[in-house]
């Protein structure tokens, strides 16, 4: 009996572990072409498509592709991403979303010619902060851990070493939008790949300051 009952928590398990596959994602802004194989996503970015709210240019929009799974509490959330960049401020990323006022985006955004690691916040109206890379790297991981009230985002040429490129706060207690997001505000579209996208839970830090606290 005790055999039987480990094997069906092992499957119970692997189960949940595979419950966040890419297919079992949902899209918001579908893009016209799009596959996924081997936990890997190709698209063709939406022409004229972006996320931004008010701030300094004046309009608002939210029609870009977004391919998410809705979490609660705390999370890391991570990917690898390459594209075929070709106009101006041509993007992709993670994308961290509780609804139209308030998300959070970052990853490779194409300015000028150059690769830029690139985050919006997004509370009501936007800001944009970049860093431009002195290289061309083939491909770039992006990570976003959710803390609390704040989501740190990460950067990475290699799985290994993780940069942190913003600290900003986003809504705790709320249930989260996160998922892969690409962008072409200013172009005709362009290839974009998603790889080895992964969700880990975090406990909730103030409950086990409460357990601690109340053994």
């Amino acid at each position: 009996m005790r055999r039987i009952f480990f094997s069906l928590c092992v499957l119970s398990a692997f189960s949940r572990s595979n419950a966040q596959t890419l297919d079992k994602m949902s899209w918001f802004n579908e893009p016209e072409k799009w596959e996924i194989k081997n936990n890997r996503l190709t698209m063709f970015v939406t022409p004229q498509s972006d996320y931004w709210r008010i701030s300094h240019y004046g309009f608002t929009v939210d029609d870009a592709p977004f391919l998410y799974t809705t979490y609660g509490g705390e999370f890391e959330a991570k990917v690898k991403i390459s594209g075929n960049y070709k106009a101006r401020f041509d993007q992709m990323g993670i994308m961290l979303r509780i609804d139209k006022e308030n998300y959070i985006k970052a990853g490779i955004e194409f300015v000028d010619g150059k690769y830029n690691l690139s985050t919006v916040v997004t509370h009501k109206t936007s800001d944009w902060s970049v860093i431009t890379l002195d290289k061309t790297p083939a491909d770039v991981w992006i990570k976003a851990v959710r803390k609390l009230d704040a989501v740190e985002i990460f950067y990475s040429f290699d799985d290994k070493n993780y940069i942190m490129m913003r600290n900003a706060y986003l809504q705790d207690n709320s249930p989260v939008m996160v998922g892969l997001m690409a962008a072409c505000p200013d172009g005709n579209g362009f290839n974009a790949v998603f790889e080895d996208f992964k969700m880990k839970h975090l406990p909730d830090e103030r409950r086990l300051k409460w357990l601690q606290n109340n053994k």
